[in-house]
């Protein structure tokens, strides 16, 4: 047996027992104590309250002038919030999983929980049209309806949900709490990050973190019909596995050879093949034997015309002639 490491990276004989999360009171107390927040958020900036001042305030202090050596190290730590880049490296760590437990779940739940995010976030983005920092056109106004898409943060709100998969599905309490507090550090770092590029204004940033939460909170919902889709597609590759297993029949041409056909031995109930009785020698039900053929086959009389022509022994050069001598 492997000791080492690397034994974890095997694929596992059968699929283990994994516990589904349900949507428990506390979860429902998170998910409505955060939807609660999401909507006063929205409700803070429609109004341009004391929130939208802060957003002012933030966005002309300008991080990114106060602090300028973090510019070229935070332009790449926030590629861990775009959609794309996110999204592979996680695709590629849950398809292993899927591989090593023989379960589809995973992926399954990535692609729920994506699907929701890019419904919702891009619903809501759309539909208040707020214009980032960059492209306002009136200080102290809220932007909001101007045909923007920056409101909630799409990238804060990816950071939260993507990172935020991989405690979701964690097997053990130990690896959820670990995973979660790193998915937290990154999502915050992420939101943060946009607000000092000036790319998002802080509002925007609070309610991305939001709607990734909510999207978490919420994928309980989802898994039962998780769990059917992922019954539907292992019975259709059963189906295309039990066609491949039957023989094709391939037309045959006229005069050519036909596939030769078996018949199955009988079984018993115990599993042992049922002893057929032999026929008699020269019993119709019996084919022919080896010895019989041959037998046959030497009996065939052979006409001159299908001999091999002989050839005699000698030279076929007359002999030379002797000179006769006289007496």
């Amino acid at each position: 047996m492997r000791t080492d490491i690397f034994a974890r990276l095997d694929r596992e004989p059968e699929p283990p027992k994994i516990e589904i999360p349900r949507m428990s009171r506390t979860r429902l107390a998170l998910f409505g104590g955060t939807s609660a927040f999401y909507l006063a958020i929205v409700v803070a900036v429609l109004v341009s309250s004391w929130l939208v001042t802060l957003d002012w305030k933030v966005m002309l202090f300008r991080p990114y002038q106060q602090w300028p050596e973090l510019h070229a190290t935070l332009d790449y730590f926030v590629v861990l919030g775009q959609r794309g880049p996110t999204a592979v490296m996680v695709a590629a760590w849950l398809g292993w999983r899927s591989w090593r437990q023989h379960t589809l779940r995973p992926l399954l739940v990535l692609g729920a929980a994506l699907l929701l995010l890019n419904v919702t976030v891009g619903a809501v983005k759309l539909g208040l049209g707020r214009l980032g920092p960059h492209y306002a056109t009136q200080i102290g106004s809220a932007e909001m309806f101007a045909g923007g898409d920056i409101f909630p943060s799409g990238h804060t709100a990816n950071a939260v949900v993507t990172w935020g998969i991989l405690a979701y599905l964690a097997t053990t309490p130990r690896a959820r709490r670990y995973l979660s507090a790193l998915s937290a550090v990154v999502a915050l770092g992420v939101g943060l990050t946009t607000v000092y590029l000036g790319t998002h204004w802080l509002s925007d940033v609070l309610l991305g973190w939001a709607a990734g939460l909510l999207i978490l909170l919420g994928l309980p919902w989802c898994e039962p019909l998780i769990v059917r889709t992922e019954a539907l597609i292992f019975s259709v590759r059963e189906q295309l596995r039990a066609r491949r297993r039957r023989a094709p029949s391939l037309p045959v041409a006229a005069g050519g050879p036909r596939p030769a056909i078996y018949r199955q031995r009988p079984v018993a109930a115990d599993g042992e093949p049922v002893r057929e009785p032999v026929p008699a020698a020269g019993s119709p039900g019996r084919p022919p034997s080896a010895r019989s053929t041959l037998t046959q086959a030497r009996s065939h009389t052979v006409v001159r015309s299908e001999r091999m022509p002989v050839t005699p022994a000698g030279s076929r050069r007359p002999p030379r002639s002797r000179p006769v001598t006289g007496g």
